[in-house]
This record gives structure tokens, C-alpha cells and sequence, in this order.
């Protein structure tokens, strides 16, 4: 089954769930920025992650976003451009 890369971003309102949602998204893919991901999914780990995800948010407070970033294979590497700041992946599960 080939896998398709998705940009993934959260707008979460409440402390509580921002970090259930982060903690579930750190299963999926590689943290960009605070409250972006990476994922490179198949489509059942696709429905499977919106499924947990749907299950964290408050549908009238809360906004997810899946952005698709084409195929993903081997030979796929993620170009990212940064202004300001220098780049860099974060490892860590930011506490707020």
C-alpha cells in the first residue's frame, strides 16, 4: 500500500487537549513545529489517526488540518525554508 506525506496543524483551545492531540500525532509522524506534523501514512493509518483525533477535539472550538504532500517514498525528502529562525525538527513534547 503506498504511503501519501500530510502536513498536519492544530488550532486546540484548550491546554488539556492540545496535549492529548499532540501526544497522538508523535505516533503518527515528525513534529515540524509545535503544532505541526509530518506524517507519511497509508491509508489505513490515515483513518486510523483521524479517528483518534476526532475522539480528542471539540468540533465547535477545535481545528485540525490535513494537508497532503503527494507520495512518499524512499527517495522523498522533506524541503523545508525557513525565515527568522533557523530549522530545526523538535524532539521533545512541548508542556503548556
Amino acid at each position: 500500500m503506498s504511503r501519501i506525506r500530510y502536513l498536519v496543524s492544530y488550532d486546540i483551545s484548550d491546554p488539556k487537549r492540545l496535549r492529548k492531540v499532540a501526544r497522538c500525532l508523535e505516533g503518527f509522524g515528525t513534529r515540524l513545529q509545535y503544532s505541526v506534523f509530518e506524517c507519511a501514512l497509508d491509508d489505513l493509518r490515515l483513518e486510523k489517526l483521524k479517528a483518534e483525533v476526532q475522539e480528542l477535539v471539540n468540533h465547535q472550538e477545535d481545528q485540525v488540518l490535513f494537508v497532503s504532500l503527494g507520495p512518499s517514498s524512499s527517495d522523498a525528502t522533506l524541503v523545508i525554508e525557513a525565515m527568522g529562525l533557523p530549522y530545526h525538527v523538535r524532539s521533545r513534547v512541548t508542556i503548556i
